[in-house]
């Protein structure tokens, strides 16, 4: 009985340092060309701009500051942020999944509360 204890707790931990292994690490910036562009501020004005940091997700017409960030089981980044509308006043409340690209594992994917794709980005240079 202890073996198959010990091999069961050797397992939860493998288990476990994978899913670590495969978080999402957003010490860098993640944007598309336009995005990656702009990390240091405002170079070019662009409509398809994505910028995503550690603290925000940037579009040409929204900011997003995060709130809260929750690793969840599949990987993915479960996120809660505070969004600007641009030409709105205030701040209303949004929520994103940010989650490796199924194409590209380089890639983070950003969908929105419903699953709809906002965009793609790789890690700016």
């Amino acid at each position: 009985m202890r073996v198959s204890h010990f091999a069961f707790a050797a397992a939860a931990l493998l288990v476990a340092g994978q899913a670590s292994a495969a978080a999402i690490d957003l010490s860098k910036p993640y944007g598309n060309k336009s995005g990656c562009i702009n990390k240091n501020g405002q170079e070019i004005y662009a409509e398809d701009m994505l910028l995503l940091t550690d603290e925000a997700f940037v579009t040409v017409a929204s900011a997003c500051t995060f709130t809260e960030k929750k690793a969840q089981a599949d990987g993915s980044l479960l996120v809660k942020a505070q969004c600007q509308a641009e030409g709105e006043e205030g701040e209303s409340p949004a929520q994103f999944t940010i989650k490796r690209s199924a194409k590209n594992a380089k890639k983070l994917v950003i969908a929105d509360e419903d699953g709809n794709v906002m965009g793609e980005v790789s890690r700016c240079k």
